[in-house]
């Protein structure tokens, strides 16, 4: 590949790339120490790529820079070096911060075979499953708290709305924010963020990637990058990323075909020596029809044993695909003032349309009249409805202004991350479908009727956000750092119903100003080893339905404020990066109360879900391999309602403990590596009132990675069996509109692909 610094020569970069790559390799990526040097030659600021690629570094107009050529150099450990960009403290390394997150790299996904968010909840112990199924969106819990898909999920910083397929080809690294996110967002749940971070063009690349897996999943992916030079002969000026991607999709559950593509192209303009302009666009489209669940059978929970995962209950002959379109697209202007402070400007929009369809089991209206709502017949039937929300169009704008420097203050450092967002979100839906649609069976082999009437109302939403935020990170001393944020929020919001009678369209509207700290000290016993601990509170914000059954119908409630603390040890050095909190997070929940004898609802506050956890990460690293390991025990409860029978209560779907292992190691062939995968997940309540709950589970998973290089180029195999004894369990229990849900843990799954790097 082409050197992005040519006046470098490597004989005198040498020394200096020894004594960067002996820090780096502790858990960054020694290629960046490259673009540690250039940055350090020209004393101007680089603009670094995202992927393990060198990044590269502008010139001033009219230095001509000739093509020298490195050797290359691949370099796998672990991203405990990485900066997080959703931490909101610059490029400060996730091992210096005082908070827990992972940084899961584009590699890793390939590794794993993930293609959805979903697939994060097998790579850390901290993230779980939220009601994933096949063909839909993905939904996280970090911590035992639901993510929430409107308020949670970042991309590349800015807020965006993940009631979609958000595709990962043109994702470098997936970051996740562990705990509540008051300083980082404006209202959220206090699980934590999720961060896509986009692929923006690196040094001369060319990659294509080839898959199968499943009963005939057919995939293919270009990821191409180059540099261009400018009018003054600045070879890097310009820089351009396109990724491609198509799949036919053809899992093991059953009718579910599909397909999705995606086109991404990312830019760069490197301006001047000090400013820097990138732009990058995405379209994408999946169609595939979604796994509905299975649940109880009247009181009794099935055996997994006994039920077929391939099952799709989604199998009429009338059942259509769910199909999400998206297109994104940001422009993101950086300056840099002077040697201290650097000024952006970073904004983005979002556009998805969604059709929302599935042949839905819900409750069961027994032989006698009987009917159950938390679950299926015991008989195994089940009533089955039309679902369908088409033409669902959901837009999101985005615009940070942020200043970001160092000042020195009472003899003490500062580095300060200052600014606004502006943001606004709206969605527009029409009429829906549901209705009856006939009987059907565990067994899926009941045919029902369609009936895709428009009947039903709909909701569209409003909402316009202001941010005011800052951050500063201070030096107290050589061991001592000081670390605080605060950020208010000003909300907008407002809804009203659709396909109503004229009159009825139970509106809402309420404005809200709310005002989140952040605390935390940390302390460095030696260049390695860094003690912390934390405080800080979160924002949820809601309002009462605008319906006549609520006598404070519409009303906004009291903010519901999130309060988290935690203490931890972080170390990183060349054999094991690794870290251990505890973390207590306090939330307020809401209950609706019945008052008068009319039988109307008071929804209020009532009580908190409390989650306190011990948390463990490592990577260990040896010659020609290593392990990932990550576990959390979690003790979540309910408490404080004023109805004391649920006080001490577990939350449904939430399992107490959980471990997560990734072991790899090269073999006896050059280029080799073995993987193994181990998952482990507690038991889950899947009641409210705690009297069923479904039992572990732990599942297996083998691959291996082969490099081979043909002259410059260079071939990735990747083999893989998921789930390999093919254990039979319940997954996750999602508990949603009073009804139990329960999906089975994916059979035994196989998958290949061969990624050519030119």
């Amino acid at each position: 590949m082409a050197s992005p610094f040519p006046s470098i020569s490597p004989a005198a970069a040498t020394p200096r790339l020894n004594s960067l790559c002996a820090a780096l390799l502790a858990g960054g990526l020694c290629a960046n120490a490259w673009a540690q040097v250039a940055a350090e030659k020209s004393a101007t600021p680089a603009a670094t790529s995202a992927t393990s690629a060198p990044a590269t570094t502008a010139t001033s107009p009219g230095a001509a820079e000739p093509n020298t050529a490195l050797p290359q150099v691949t370099v796998r450990g672990s991203n405990a070096q990485a900066a997080l960009s959703v931490g909101g403290f610059g490029d400060t390394p996730v091992a210096k911060l005082p908070l827990q997150a992972s940084v899961i790299t584009s590699d890793q996904l390939a590794d794993r075979g993930l293609h959805s968010l979903a697939g994060l909840a097998s790579m850390d112990a901290s993230v779980g499953d939220s009601y994933n199924s096949e063909g839909y969106v993905s939904y996280l819990k970090i911590r035992g708290y639901d993510l929430d898909n409107r308020f949670n999920y970042r991309r590349d910083g800015l807020p965006i709305n993940a009631e979609t397929a958000l595709p990962l080809a043109n994702k470098s690294s997936l970051e996740v924010l562990k705990g509540t996110s008051g300083i980082q967002a404006g209202t959220s749940a206090p699980g934590g963020l999720v961060n896509l971070v986009v692929k923006r063009p690196t040094v001369e690349l060319t990659s294509v990637t080839l898959g199968v897996s499943e009963r005939g999943t057919v995939e293919g992916a270009l990821d191409w990058s180059r540099r261009f030079a400018d009018s003054y002969g600045n070879n890097n000026a310009f820089g351009l990323r396109v990724n491609l991607a198509a799949a036919h999709l053809d899992p093991e559950v059953r009718s579910a075909k599909g397909d999705r593509w995606l086109m991404a192209v990312a830019g760069d303009w490197r301006l001047t020596s000090a400013t820097t302009i990138e732009a990058e666009v995405e379209l994408s489209r999946q169609s595939q029809p979604s796994q509905a669940a299975f649940s109880l059978l009247g009181t009794t929970l099935p055996d997994a044993h006994s039920i077929d995962p391939r099952t799709n209950l989604n199998n009429q002959s009338w059942s259509q695909p769910v199909v999400f379109e998206g297109r994104t697209a940001s422009l993101r202007v950086q300056h840099q003032l002077n040697a201290d402070w650097k000024l952006q400007a970073h904004g983005a929009i979002q556009r998805l349309v969604n059709d929302d369809r599935l042949a839905y089991p819900f409750g069961c209206t027994g032989a006698d009249g009987t009917y159950w709502a938390s679950s299926y017949c015991p008989d195994g039937t089940f009533d089955q409805y039309d679902f369908r929300s088409d033409n669902e169009h959901r837009n999101s704008t985005a615009l940070d202004l942020s200043a970001q420097g160092r000042v020195m203050l009472a003899g003490m450092r500062h580095d300060v991350t200052t600014g606004v967002l502006f943001s606004r979100f709206y969605s527009r839906l029409q009429g829906q479908a549901y209705n009856y649609a006939g009987t059907g069976d565990i067994t899926g082999s009941l045919p029902t009727v369609a009936d895709p009437s428009l009947t039903g109302s709909n909701t569209d939403r409003d909402e316009h956000n202001t941010e005011l935020y800052l951050r500063d990170a201070i030096q107290l001393s050589p061991r001592w750092q000081g670390w605080l944020g605060v950020r208010h929020t000003r909300l907008n919001r407002g809804s009203f119903q659709v396909n109503v009678a004229p009159g009825e369209e139970a509106r809402t509207h309420y404005r809200q100003s709310v005002t989140t700290p952040w605390l935390g000290l940390s302390y460095a016993m030696d260049p390695e080893l860094m003690a912390y601990a934390s405080w800080g509170e979160g924002v949820e914000s809601d309002v009462v339905p605008n319906r006549t059954d609520y006598a404070n119908q519409g009303q906004s409630l009291p903010a519901m404020r999130s309060h988290q603390w935690e203490v931890g040890l972080k170390a990183g050095h060349r054999s094991v990066d690794w870290s251990v909190n505890y973390f207590d997070i306090s939330k307020p929940t809401t209950r609706d109360v019945e008052v008068g004898t009319a039988g109307q609802l008071l929804r209020r506050l009532d009580g908190t879900q409390d989650h306190r956890g011990l948390e463990a990460q490592a990577d260990f690293k040896w010659q020609d391999g290593g392990l990932q390991a990550s576990a959390m025990k979690l003790h979540a409860r309910r408490n404080g309602s004023s109805d004391t029978s649920l006080n001490g209560l577990k939350p449904v779907n939430v399992p107490e403990t959980t471990a997560k292992l990734l072991g790899r190691q090269r073999v006896w062939i050059p280029g080799l590596e073995l993987q193994a995968g181990v998952i482990y997940e507690g038991r889950r309540m899947v009641l409210p009132d705690n009297s069923l709950s479904i039992p572990s589970w732990t599942r297996l998973d083998l691959g291996a990675r082969y490099e081979q290089a043909i002259g410059r180029q260079t071939l990735v195999w990747r083999v893989g069996v998921d789930n390999v004894t093919d254990r039979r369990a319940w997954r996750e229990s999602p508990y949603q509109y009073q009804h139990v849900y329960l999906y089975p843990l994916a059979p035994r799954t196989w998958r290949a692909s061969v990624e050519w790097v030119l």
